[in-house]
């Protein structure tokens, strides 16, 4: 939930975030568990908490309710970009917006990690340098090792493993060192 986000960034609890705020220390609990959705929340008790956290009451919605879409969705749509836009225009449009750090922020590490690696990949295939401000997630590696939706199909209906050490073998490397497995960018429909 984006509101724990915050209070993570604030270096602040729950508790402190209710004393400061005047909202009942049980609202806040219900609002970070999501008991209680924020779009659900008084004008005031928005107003409260937008105030304490210094972003604005309307971003506290927003930010709120977004639904994250499915990941192959993201990873299509990305690819579509850059294809759309190009390679430099991509990467330009992405570090402008820093739209990776805003995903991990928002703790969607997984699209975030993927963003990161399109740019580096894009970045060594026009021998451009890498940005460096986002060196400390370039180390980052997701627990488990994310395959493409069509290799576990593949996997599944040949009831075989084989489909997943082919992948690898073929993947991309900065998209490897996150644990994303990711072989084509290029040809997407």
């Amino acid at each position: 939930m984006y509101i724990n986000t915050l209070i993570k960034q604030k270096n602040m609890t729950k508790y402190k975030l209710a004393k400061l705020s005047g909202v009942p220390n049980t609202t806040v609990v219900d609002i970070c568990s999501g008991k209680t959705a924020i779009s659900k929340c008084t004008v005031e008790t928005l107003y409260k908490l937008a105030k304490v956290l210094d972003i604005s009451m309307e971003e506290l919605v927003v930010e709120s309710t977004v639904i994250r879409p499915e990941f192959e969705y993201f990873k299509s749509t990305i690819c579509h970009m850059v294809n759309d836009m190009g390679d430099i225009d991509f990467m330009i449009h992405t570090l402008e917006s820093d739209k990776i750090r805003k995903l991990f922020n928002r703790e969607w590490y997984l699209e975030s990690l993927y963003l990161l690696a399109m740019v580096d990949y894009l970045s060594r295939e026009n021998d451009f340098p890498l940005c460096m401000e986002y060196n400390d997630l370039r180390n980052a590696r997701l627990q488990k090792i994310v395959y493409p939706l069509g290799v576990h199909v593949r996997c599944i209906a040949g009831n075989s493993t084989r489909a997943m050490k082919e992948c690898i073998k073929n993947a991309i490397p900065e998209f490897l060192r996150h644990n994303i497995v990711e072989s084509e960018i290029r040809n997407v429909v």
